[in-house]
C-alpha cells in the first residue's frame, strides 16, 4: 500500500491525452453502468413519473443557471428525477450554519465540501450514511471505488461510514499556483529575470517608476498582485518555499509537513522573514493598495489591462490566459521559485497540491431525510459515469466537447473567441466544483488551457520533487473522531481569525518583530499546539500503516 501510494503522489504531470479504451469509455450520457432502460430512463419505483428531488448546488459565480446545462438535463431524465436546484454563489458558510441547525434541509449537497467532515460531527444524524447504499444503487461509484482505492480513503470515515461522495479529476498538475512576471516589462527596461527577493524587489522598483507598460503613464503600473489572505492558492505563501517549506493542497490554515513533523508556518520564524519582506514591498508603494479590499472577479480583471496594455507585473495564478486574459497572456512568462538570498543553500520548494487538484472530499451529500433514497442514488450514479463525468468538468457534449464519434473526446474552445478556456469551463458547468470520476481511461484530449498550464508548470518542477512521505501532508485521506474534529474545527476558527487581521496589518503597517513573540502566544492560546498534537497523531498513525 505504501508503494501503490507513494507512486500515486508522486505524479507531478499528467498526459493530455490516454491511448488505452474503456468499456463505458464511448456511452451515451445518459449510461449509467446498466441501470437504465432502452430509452435511456432509469426505472423507479414510481409508476414511471419522475420522482421530485431538492437540492443545493454552490457553485463559482462565473456558472451559468443549472437550468441551462444540457448535459444535467439528460443526468436527470436518465436516473428518472426531477430536481428543484436552489444555486447559491456566494456566502454559504454564513448561510450552512443556520440551515442545518434548522433541520430543514435539501435531499442532496452538491459542490467541493460544501458540506465537511466537521459538520458531519456537529450534525450527527442529519446526513445519510452512503457506504451500503453505493454498492446497491450506484455501480459508477463502486467502479472508482475499485478502480482508484484511494477515493473510498477519502470518503469513509473512521467509524467505516460514507457520508459524501468525492471526486476524481485526473488531469490536473502537481500545484495549483503559478508565478508570473511580465517579460515585456522586463525587456521594455532592460532588467533581467529575478532569481532572489532582493532582486524581486529592484525589478518591482523599476516596473512602478519607469512607466514599465510603455504607454506615457508611469503610474498605471500595479507592480504585484494577489487575491489578498495567506495561505491557499495564488498567494504570497509559495514564497516560504524559498526557504524550504513544502506547502500542502494550499496549506490554506498553515500546516505543513517537515522531515514527519506537523507544523504550521503561522509560528514559523520563516513566516515571520516573509511578512517583513511583502511590508518592505508594501511601504514602497509595490504591492496593490487594494489587496486586502477587491474580490478575486476584481483581481482578475484589474490583470486582464487594457487591449495589449497590461497593468500587472508579477503575480501568482493559475495560468497565464486564465490570470492576465488570453490578449495579454504572450507579455508574461512563468517564474522558477525564488531563492531568498543569493547565498540560500537549502531546500527550496513550492506548494504541492496534487491532491487537492485530482481529487476532492465530501462533493455531493445526502440527507438522512431524503424520502426516496433509491432515487437519489440513481442520480448520484449518473455523475460518476465517467461520460457524464467529463461533461460536469468541461461542459456539454456539442457546444463544449467533441465527441469524434469513435470512442474518443475533445475539449473544443470558447465560442467567443476572446474569451480564455479556464473561464469558458467555469461559465458552462459545475467544472472543479462538481462531483465526478473522470476514468484513466476515458479518452479525452484537453484544451489549449490545460496544455499551457503543463507547459508552464516546467519551471516549478524541480522544486516539485518533494519527499511525498516526509513533507507532505495526506490531509484529506486522514479522517478524524467526532471529538477531535470537534476541537480542530473550533481551534481553526479561532486561529483565522487572528491570523488574518495581524497578516493584513502588518503587511500594511508593519510590527511584526514587536509583536512577534506574543502572537506565538496567542496562536497557542487559541488552539494551534492542540491541533498540531492532534494532527500529528494521526499523521503517525496513517504513516505506519502505509
Amino acid at each position: 500500500m505504501r508503494k501503490k501510494l507513494a507512486l500515486f503522489l508522486s505524479l507531478v504531470l499528467v498526459t493530455t491525452a490516454v491511448l488505452t479504451g474503456c468499456s463505458g469509455s464511448g456511452s451515451a450520457p445518459g449510461d449509467n453502468g446498466g441501470t437504465s432502460d432502452s430509452s435511456g430512463n432509469a426505472g423507479n419505483d414510481n409508476g414511471g413519473a419522475k420522482v421530485k428531488l431538492t437540492a443545493i448546488m454552490v457553485k463559482h459565480p462565473l456558472t451559468k443557471p443549472l437550468a441551462e446545462m444540457e448535459w444535467l438535463q439528460k443526468a436527470e431524465d436518465a436516473a428518472g428525477v426531477d430536481i428543484e436546484w436552489q444555486e447559491i454563489t456566494a456566502d454559504w458558510g454564513q448561510k450552512k450554519g443556520t440551515l442545518l441547525a434548522s433541520g430543514d434541509v435539501p435531499d442532496l449537497f452538491v459542490g467541493g465540501n460544501v458540506i465537511t467532515d466537521a459538520d458531519f460531527a456537529q450534525f450527527q444524524g442529519l446526513f445519510q450514511d452512503l457506504s451500503e447504499l453505493v454498492p446497491q444503487h450506484a455501480p459508477n461509484v463502486q467502479m472508482m471505488f475499485e478502480e482508484k482505492p484511494e477515493t473510498k480513503i477519502i470518503a469513509t470515515q473512521a467509524d467505516g461510514k460514507i457520508y459524501g461522495l468525492p471526486k476524481y479529476q485526473r488531469f490536473w498538475p502537481a500545484s495549483a499556483t503559478r508565478q508570473y512576471i511580465n517579460q515585456k516589462w522586463l525587456d521594455n527596461l532592460g532588467l533581467q529575470m529575478p532569481t532572489t527577493w532582493d532582486e524581486l524587489y529592484d525589478v518591482l522598483v523599476a516596473f512602478k517608476e519607469k512607466d514599465a507598460n510603455g504607454n506615457g503613464d508611469p503610474s498605471d503600473e500595479i507592480p504585484m498582485d494577489w487575491p489578498g489572505g495567506i495561505g491557499g492558492y495564488f498567494n504570497p505563501a509559495v514564497l516560504l518555499g524559498s526557504m524550504g517549506i513544502t506547502l500542502t493542497d494550499g496549506s490554506g490554515q498553515g500546516y505543513f509537513v517537515e522531515d514527519g513533523q506537523v507544523k504550521n508556518f503561522l509560528t514559523d520564524d520563516r513566516f515571520k522573514t516573509l511578512v517583513a519582506f511583502l511590508n518592505k514591498l508594501y511601504k514602497a508603494g509595490l504591492i496593490n493598495p487594494e489587496v486586502f479590499t477587491h474580490d478575486y472577479t476584481k483581481y482578475q480583471s484589474v490583470a486582464r489591462g487594457s487591449g495589449d496594455t497590461a497593468k500587472v507585473g508579477f503575480t501568482w495564478g493559475w495560468v497565464a490566459s486564465d490570470r492576465v486574459g488570453p490578449q495579454l497572456a504572450p507579455q508574461y512568462a512563468s517564474m522558477s521559485p525564488l531563492k531568498v538570498t543569493p547565498d540560500y543553500t537549502g531546500k527550496i520548494s513550492w506548494s504541492y497540491d496534487y491532491n487537492s487538484l485530482n481529487y476532492g472530499v465530501n462533493h455531493i451529500v445526502m440527507s438522512a431525510k431524503t424520502k426516496n433514497k433509491e432515487a437519489a442514488m440513481k442520480f448520484i450514479n449518473e455523475l460518476y459515469n465517467p461520460t457524464v463525468s467529463m461533461q460536469v468538468l468541461f461542459g456539454s457534449i456539442g457546444p463544449n466537447i467533441k465527441d469524434n464519434g469513435d470512442g474518443t473526446y475533445s475539449v473544443l474552445p470558447p465560442e467567443d473567441p476572446k474569451m480564455d478556456p479556464g473561464t469558458w469551463k467555469w461559465t458552462s458547468t459545475m467544472a472543479d466544483a462538481g462531483p465526478m470520476y473522470i476514468s484513466d481511461s476515458l479518452q479525452l484530449t484537453l484544451g489549449t488551457d490545460m496544455q499551457e498550464v503543463l507547459e508552464q508548470s516546467e519551471p516549478m518542477k524541480n522544486a516539485l520533487s518533494v519527499d511525498v512521505n516526509k513533507d507532505v501532508f495526506p490531509g484529506m485521506f486522514i479522517k478524524y473522531s467526532t471529538p477531535d474534529n470537534n476541537t480542530l474545527s473550533l481551534n481553526n476558527t479561532n486561529l483565522d481569525n487572528l491570523a488574518k487581521t495581524k497578516f493584513a496589518q502588518w503587511v500594511t503597517k508593519g510590527g511584526i518583530e514587536a509583536e512577534w513573540d506574543a502572537f506565538v502566544k496567542e496562536c497557542e492560546k487559541a488552539g494551534l499546539k492542540q491541533n498540531l498534537e492532534i494532527m500529528q497523531k494521526y499523521y503517525d498513525e496513517y504513516m505506519s500503516k502505509m
